[in-house]
This record gives structure tokens, sequence and C-alpha cells, in this order.
């Protein structure tokens, strides 16, 4: 038939046409497309459900974050420094309590090391390890390393973070101080001084009373941490964090306890208008052996802060940092649960 007969345009094949981007097809588009090979891709799919959060771009979060790996040895200097301070604070108490003493607080331990040329050493460690751990936090909280997120609760972890860290930089700052002074302050002096300052300001009542709730917050967190054993999700694997996990939750239900109690310290603070209700550790240890079986309770706590010393040291050398982490790293979490299966 020829091409310019009237029933040739019938019989010839219709024009191709654009096909309609729908919303199915572009997501069969997505799962077709080439995905990038993660090199972490096992942590990914522990912490971020199979990997689906890699986006339509088929790519690994990890692949668009700059380096940062060099934070890492701030961040093991920084949890070892934490350790150094819960060392001290619990081994001199429990030396001061074995001898018929009582429990000391923060500066009054740190303050026992300014006498000798190794607590001087020590002092010194203590302030470079404060100083990397607040720096830490604040890497940590401007370029969400831990993958908290932007949503509310992510940045109230991330808020949280810079808050601790700026607690800990305090404590540099008075290791720091040591070295270079003769006597050190009261534990709770600056606390007490501080809290003075802020009572004197137009509702400062209030303000010490929040700043009192949210510490009161901050308590819970680390017990809620502790009882659902939460931190196991940030822990590489391996015999050792397999074996000591009774220690490490012990330590932080421990810390979890003095800091509600320095919190409820504070509120009561505010609520009275008077700055010598409140104060630091030293000021939780004195509230506690006021409670029935008070010493015991004392002795209790600070072997529990021994507790969360070797828990730092943990996270010293095993803590994984989610955008960071390279290789295929097995959490203590997913370690754990696998093992469970497994026996099941």
């Amino acid at each position: 038939m020829c091409p310019a007969h009237p029933a040739a345009a019938a019989l010839a094949p219709p024009a191709p046409t654009a096909p309609v981007d729908s919303p199915g097809l572009r997501n069969r588009r997505r799962r077709a497309a080439p995905r990038l090979k993660c090199p972490n891709i096992a942590f990914c799919r522990q912490l971020r459900g199979q990997g689906e959060r890699a986006g339509a771009s088929g790519g690994c979060t990890h692949m668009k974050h700059q380096d940062l790996s060099w934070t890492i040895p701030v961040m093991r200097a920084g949890y070892a420094g934490r350790a150094l301070v819960y060392l001290v604070v619990a081994g001199f108490s429990l030396w001061a309590i074995w001898h018929g003493g009582t429990a000391e607080g923060t500066s009054s331990a740190l303050g026992r090391l300014e006498h000798s040329w190794w607590g001087m050493i020590l002092l010194a460690l203590i302030a470079l390890g404060m100083a990397s751990y607040a720096l830490w936090r604040l890497i940590d909280t401007i370029f969400d390393l831990e993958d908290y997120g932007t949503e509310a609760k992510g940045l109230i972890a991330r808020t949280g973070m810079l808050v601790t860290g700026m607690v800990h930089l305090a404590i540099g700052a008075l290791a720091f101080s040591l070295l270079f002074s003769n006597s050190s302050q009261g534990d709770g002096s600056t606390i007490t001084k501080t809290l003075d300052a802020v009572l004197g300001m137009p509702g400062g009542r209030i303000l010490i009373g929040a700043v009192g709730l949210i510490i009161i917050g901050a308590g819970f967190y680390y017990l809620h941490k502790a009882w659902q054993e939460k931190y196991r999700e940030r822990l590489r694997a391996n015999h050792f964090t397999q074996h000591w996990n009774p220690v490490l939750k012990a330590g932080v239900l421990a810390q979890g306890a003095i800091i509600t109690v320095i919190g409820v310290l504070v509120l009561y603070a505010g609520i009275k208008a008077d700055s010598s209700e409140a104060g630091g550790v030293g000021a939780a240890f004195s509230w506690i052996s006021q409670q029935a079986y008070g010493q015991i309770l004392v002795t209790l706590s600070c072997i529990g802060l021994l507790g969360f010393a070797v828990f730092c040291l943990v996270n010293a050398a095993y803590r994984i940092i989610p955008k960071i982490a390279t290789g295929d790293v097995e959490t203590l979490a997913a370690s754990l649960k696998a093992k469970a299966k497994a026996n099941v």
C-alpha cells in the first residue's frame, strides 16, 4: 500500500509519546538507579534501618560528610580525662570513708592533688582532658557526628551535649587554676557564687528552678540510658565490652543518681532563694549521707562512680561515632541481639 494512500495513516504505528512522570514511575527509577557502595554498609544497616535513609541518590550518608576523623583522638582524650576526674573523686572519697571521714566533692578531691608532683601531673592531664572533652562536644554538636538529627528530640540532645561540654570545661579550668595556686576553693563554692549572682537578677529564682529541672532531666536521661542499656548502641562489640556490661551499667546508674540529686538541690535552692542549699558532687554526697543508711549509700555511690570511670575509659577506647566510623563495625547491642537470637 502506498504511504500516500489515505488508509496508510490509519495503519501506521502511533508516534511515540513522552512517558507520564508518575510517582510510581519515579520510585521505580530510584530503585533501579545504581547505588554507591558504602565501605561501612553493615554499620549503616544497624543504625539506619537497613540503609534505607541513604536517599534517592543511592549513596550512604557517610559519603556526604567531610573527613572529621581527626576528632577521634580529641574524643578519646576527652573521655580519658573524664575518667581521671571520676577516679580521683571516687578514689579520695572511698579513702576518706575508710579512714572515718566523709566523701569529697570534685573541687576538694582535685585540691588534694596540688600537694605532690604526681598530683600536679594528674591535674595537667585532667585539664587537657576536660578541654578536649569540651572541644569534642562542641564539634559533635555542630556537625551532629552522633546522628541525633534536627528534629526536636535531636536538638535537645545536641544542646545537652553542649551544656555537658561547658560543665567539663569548668572542671578543666579548676584543674588548670590549681596548677598555679596554693589553695583550692571548697566544693560548691563556685556554684554558690554563681547562684548568688543569679538570685540577684529579676526572675532569678525561676531561672534557677528551671536549671534545676534541666539537671534533673539529665539525671533521668542517664538512669534511662542505664536501665535500657542504650549505651551499648555506641560501643564496639569485643570481648571486654561483652563481659563487663554489669560494671558499665552500674557506673551509668550511679552517675544518673548523683546528677539527679544535684538537680534536686539546685531546684530547692531556687525555691528557697538560698544558694547554700545547692552544690556539686560534694553536696550530693552530703545529702545522701543524711538519709537512712546514708553512709552505705554514699559508699555504694562512690563505688558506682568508679564504674563510671571505667565506662568513660571504655568509651575512650571503643566508642563508635556513626558519621565517622569506617569498616565493618558491629555494635555491642547488635552483637548481643544476634547472640540472643542464636540461643533461642
